[in-house]
């Protein structure tokens, strides 16, 4: 199996290369990492490499394929870019970058407030939905400037991970 991953705007190439049991071989750009790899949690690991241990938190972020992956002493933003995502981001290319900006749950949860209604114009920055989850409250907010188009949730829904909240659409011109 292999990935193409953007770690903070750097892009690697994971391989792995075994697996048998915990015992997971990899490389990172051609370097090699034999590590024990084991799921401790929903989005938590525990990895074992050269006799240190690490705790992993692998959290998914607001778009599919993004996660926020974070460890005692740091926190690094990754974008899976597998075969799906470069496809999509041709067809979008060819057809002048007209993107819709789609906000999705990044885990189950609840609506707690929706501050926008369909019609609404959004600036970048701008926080349009509120989700509880994990007994946190998140804000989401726009990130383009644009017109609210679709609203599928409303307030006290229980939402899936990954499930669309608000979509945001281009203003027009």
């Amino acid at each position: 199996m292999e990935l193409e991953l953007n770690l903070d705007g750097r892009k690697a190439i994971l391989k792995e290369i075994s697996r048998e049991g915990n015992q997971l071989s990899i490389s990172v750009d051609d370097e090699i990492f034999n590590v024990d790899l084991v799921k401790v949690g929903p989005a938590e690991y525990s990895v074992l490499y050269k006799g240190k241990s690490y705790n992993i938190e692998v959290v998914p972020a607001r778009e599919p394929k993004h996660f926020t992956v974070n460890t005692f002493y740091f926190s690094s933003d990754i974008e899976v870019v597998d075969a799906e995502t470069r496809y999509i981001r041709s067809r979008d290319n060819a057809a002048g970058g007209h993107v819709s900006n789609i906000i999705r749950s990044p885990m189950p949860g609840k609506i707690v407030k929706i501050l926008v209604a369909v019609g609404d114009t959004v600036e970048v920055g701008q926080t349009v939905i509120i989700v509880s989850a994990m007994k946190m409250e998140s804000e989401f907010k726009a990130a383009k400037a644009g017109v609210v188009s679709e609203i599928p949730v409303a307030e006290g829904d229980t939402v899936d991970g990954n499930q669309v909240l608000v979509v945001i659409e281009d203003a027009e011109v």
